[in-house]
């Protein structure tokens, strides 16, 4: 039997997965007959873990115990913005970790970020496992195409504690784009407009038949649906507080309350002018008195309170064109991905932008783990092989001295990636340095993502200068980044892969996946239980759009349909792509970085950077030798490192 792999859309609000096989691409539903299911993991008393929109339903009278909205956190530290937001909003614990990293604390246990992405990983993979009959242990997963390395590499530690074996960490855009022209011969500039739950990312592709390069991507971390959902509950909080002059934000119980009607409104704006919001019990006072909230609220008044979150997009937008020398009159098709973009507001934004009608065939919450399911297959040989071009979404850069950050693999740069910059040390016979890697797209060095440090030594020692030692930076199609550095002369290496500080290290990683914690995913032994308990305190006039149950035929210019109806609501379970044998197959922010950089330093030393001798080598403060460097064919003006950031 051919190898079984799979493609999963790790969502922030959902995940979807889906499998090709014998030319058609299905995506599965769970046990409870839905195709997309909820990111929320609820922890029950007993010690299982449920996983869907089934755990969802239990916010309300649990929010202690779910958790929901963890990729926003991934990869991130525990001082960030994003991070102080969610320990403000939700009622689960979020504390720290050791080196400033991320835990959730659920009835006395505490769980990194990857174990919980994990746990949303095993259901997909369960629910994989129920339609195919067998175990699956490959996949291709997907993140924001703006994931930094850090956030690559904690999502890919999540697949690892799932019992998955990553294939490749795809970026969701271009997912999008694979689905969108895989087998169909296609020569086509296209725009992946990307609104997902946490994150928006725009990529711009170049389709040549089964050849997909990735010109330019850029993104925002701190941009998706879940925003738009703030703003409705603002809305909704305000007008509780004027009527009773108490805040519900500052109760975890009336707070979920007030997030799943913002969620409910927002959908039935998708399709109705205007949704009237009715909760029966926002909460109680102390006396035992009922207080409630009735609210009306139209398309025109959400997309007011909205309008400067989707200029935001287009901002970004503008950023990719530049990047890759294009207008948008050269596009051929723009192509939407994720739940917000069903807003009518998003998408007659998106087609003023654009000067053209986004596709509307195409499914924005299944796209993107079709487009997965579709690589995977190629890779273990069940479909004809496609060329992926992906690039690297930001600069990687070294620190230098005053503060600086050298660029040593540009952003949009073609992934996988190898480039060499050769340093020499700053003073007689020095016996180490210290490396600093960065990732971001400013000069100034703590305003980017510090991915890590490392000390070489073991190099011969000589004057200044003399000593010639080759840094390599590696980034492989995954996006993640590996760091070498040699002594020219004696060939003696030392090397690591750059993983986040806060995240986990090998031996805890190999004591999880013995622990087996995402083998308590019980979601499918629940869901008769579930399903009889649904709750729905909330009231949302108008239908709220589902999937709908047509089966899709392929047509000659798209897998999807015949570009003219309307799939973005949800459609069957399978996409037939016809005929393909001939083919050929949520960033730490800068202020953060502040704060990182500023106890990185209290840590190491008050003098020891990038390039440098160990602190307590090193030299006084009036010493001003400086870290001489040359890069061959790659320099432009010589740079200088030195043991002092200034």
């Amino acid at each position: 039997m051919a190898e079984i792999a799979v493609g999963i859309d790790l969502g922030t609000s959902n995940s979807c997965v889906s499998i090709m096989q014998d030319g058609e691409v299905k995506v599965l539903d769970n046990a409870f007959g839905e195709r997309t299911s909820a990111s929320v993991v609820h922890f029950h008393e007993d010690g299982s873990v449920e996983v869907g929109n089934s755990a969802k339903a239990k916010v309300i009278h649990a929010p202690a115990q779910t958790v929901r909205s963890a990729k926003r956190l991934i990869g991130r530290y525990h001082f960030s913005e994003e991070v102080k937001k969610a320990q403000a909003v939700y009622a689960y614990e979020i504390v720290e970790a050791p080196n400033h990293g991320v835990r959730i604390e659920i009835r006395e246990e505490e769980f990194s970020l990857p174990e919980i992405s994990a746990m949303v990983l095993r259901e997909m993979k369960q629910i994989a496992e129920r339609h195919i009959g067998n175990k699956v242990t490959k996949a291709v997963i997907t993140v924001p195409a703006y994931f930094n390395d850090n956030q690559r590499q904690a999502t890919k530690d999540a697949g690892r504690i799932a019992g998955l074996d990553v294939l490749r960490i795809l970026n969701e855009p271009t997912a999008a784009a694979l689905a969108y022209g895989f087998g169909m011969g296609l020569n086509q500039r296209v725009a992946v407009y990307d609104l997902g739950g946490g994150t928006f990312d725009i990529s711009v592709l170049e389709i040549g038949k089964d050849i997909f390069e990735v010109l330019a991507t850029c993104g925002d971390t701190f941009l998706g649906g879940d925003d738009f959902d703030d703003r409705i509950i603002d809305l909704l909080a305000d007008d509780f507080v004027g009527k009773y002059k108490i805040n519900p934000r500052n109760d975890p119980y009336a707070y979920e309350k007030l997030k799943l009607a913002a969620e409910n409104a927002k959908k039935a704006l998708s399709i109705d002018e205007e949704t009237f919001v009715v909760i029966d019990e926002v909460m109680k006072t102390e006396e035992g008195e009922t207080l409630g909230l009735e609210r009306t609220i139209t398309r025109s008044e959400f997309s007011q309170l909205t309008h400067d979150l989707v200029m935001r997009t287009f901002k970004v937008c503008d950023e990719a064109l530049q990047q890759s020398d294009l207008t948008v009159r050269d596009l051929d098709g723009v192509i939407l991905v994720g739940g917000p973009t069903r807003l009518p507001m998003i998408r007659e934004a998106v087609t003023h932008y654009f000067q053209q009608e986004p596709r509307v065939d195409v499914d924005p919450d299944e796209v993107v783990s079709m487009g997965a399911a579709i690589h995977a297959a190629s890779l273990v040989g069940e479909a004809p092989d496609s060329m992926l071009l992906d690039v690297t979404p930001l600069d990687l850069r070294i620190g230098v001295a005053g503060g600086l950050a050298e660029p040593v693999i540009e952003r949009n740069t073609p992934v996988p990636i190898e480039q060499t910059r050769t340093f020499t040390t700053f003073q007689d016979h020095q016996e180490s340095v210290q490396i600093r890697v960065y990732q971001g797209d400013h000069r100034q060095a703590d305003e980017n993502a510090m991915l890590g440090q490392f000390e070489f030594s073991g190099f011969n020692k000589g004057l200044r200068s003399n000593v010639k030692i080759d840094v390599t930076f590696e980034i492989d199609a995954d996006g993640i980044v590996n760091v070498t550095a040699s002594d020219q002369a004696t060939g003696q290496q030392a090397s690591t892969q750059i993983t986040l500080s806060s995240g986990l290290a090998e031996e805890q990683m190999e004591r999880i996946i013995e622990q087996d914690v995402a083998g308590r995913v019980a979601t499918a032994a629940k869901a008769e239980a579930a399903a009889q308990k649904q709750i729905a305190p909330i009231t949302i006039s108008g239908d709220v759009p589902g999937a709908t149950a047509a089966k899709v035929t392929v047509v000659e210019d798209s897998p999807f349909g015949d570009g003219k109806t309307d799939l973005s609501g949800g459609c069957d379970d399978e996409t037939e792509l016809g005929d393909v044998s001939e083919a050929e197959l949520d960033l730490i922010d800068d202020d953060e970085l502040i704060q990182l950089t500023q106890e990185a330093d209290m840590d190491i030393g008050a003098d020891g950077i990038t390039l440098d001798m160990p602190a307590d080598q090193a030299p006084d403060d009036d010493d001003d030798e400086l870290f001489d460097t040359s890069g061959g064919d790659l320099a432009g003006p010589e740079i200088q490192l030195t043991n002092e950031e200034k």
